[in-house]
């Protein structure tokens, strides 16, 4: 961020003296555009400090096969991140139509709505419907969290049941977001914020990482916000090209400071970082 220095002038300059006038503290300005992301996207990052180009453009086809073929390890990752049991061979059996002896019918669930929207995030760039939209959202998010979140499918506030979104971090703390106002109506605006401002971001790296942390910060839906942000992420990701983005279990707690200082600052730029390197070599 540049740095502006104001230097103390007056009609003492002129005349001698013992000492030197000393300067005036420097002051840190705040560029427009971090006003703009700020205000618009809840958030705020700095692009020339992560490195996008870990994230490579290999085609869409071959992006898609890359995809489809690294997905029970993508479902493993992104289930054992929530908590959930289940070894990433279990994952692949119970994929393979197989039941897992032994496992709560709850994790089983969640890994077979991981599979579902997994398989239609794929669908959608294959048919070429994917968008960075609150219908993509959605949809994706009643399949996802159709078994968790109270109303999936919806915003918080958009149903017969309101406020929820608040997040304990991992340090202990708690991250209260906005309230949904009537009929989800704050949340709404905050989402056409957030995609009125990344329809002005070029790079289809940077806007599906802002993306991802845009919406886990807003917690726009009761539970699964990180989950159906991960798939809008890869939907965005896959539509132009690049490989999708997997966070693998092993690296939960960088993960895991990242999102803190997203929540507690209101920096995305440790999170969008994080993300890039976890990019496939």
């Amino acid at each position: 961020m540049a740095e502006q220095h104001k230097w103390a002038r007056g009609s003492n300059q002129y005349v001698k003296k013992q000492a030197p006038v000393a300067a005036e503290p420097s002051v840190r300005l705040t560029p427009p555009r971090d006003l703009a992301r700020l205000e618009l996207c809840g958030f705020t990052w700095d692009s020339a400090s992560i490195d996008f180009s870990r994230i490579r453009q290999v085609g869409a086809d071959k992006a898609r096969a890359r995809f489809r073929a690294s997905m029970p390890d993508l479902i493993w990752n992104a289930a054992a991140l929530e908590g959930n049991n289940f070894t990433l061979p279990e994952v692949r059996t119970l994929l393979d139509g197989v039941t897992v002896g032994g496992k709560s019918l709850e994790d089983a669930e969640q890994i077979l709505a991981l599979s579902e929207g997994y398989s239609m995030a794929d669908e959608l760039v294959r048919d070429g419907q994917f968008a960075l939209a609150k219908a993509t959202s959605d949809r994706l998010h009643g399949l996802v969290a159709r078994h968790e979140a109270i109303e999936s499918g919806h915003f918080r506030g958009e149903g017969a049941v309101a406020g929820g979104g608040h997040v304990r971090l991992s340090h202990g703390g708690l991250y209260s977001p906005s309230e949904p106002g009537a009929g989800g109506v704050n949340l709404i605006e905050e989402m056409d914020a957030l995609l009125e401002y990344l329809g002005t971001v070029e790079d289809p790296r940077e806007r599906a990482l802002a993306y991802f942390a845009g919406a886990t910060r807003r917690q726009f839906y009761f539970d699964g916000n990180k989950r159906s942000a991960r798939l809008m992420m890869t939907g965005e990701l896959l539509s132009h090209g690049y490989d999708a983005v997997d966070v693998p279990f092993a690296r939960k707690l960088e993960f895991n400071i990242a999102l803190d200082t997203l929540f507690d600052t209101a920096d995305g730029t440790p999170l969008m970082a994080f993300l890039a390197s976890c990019a496939k070599e």
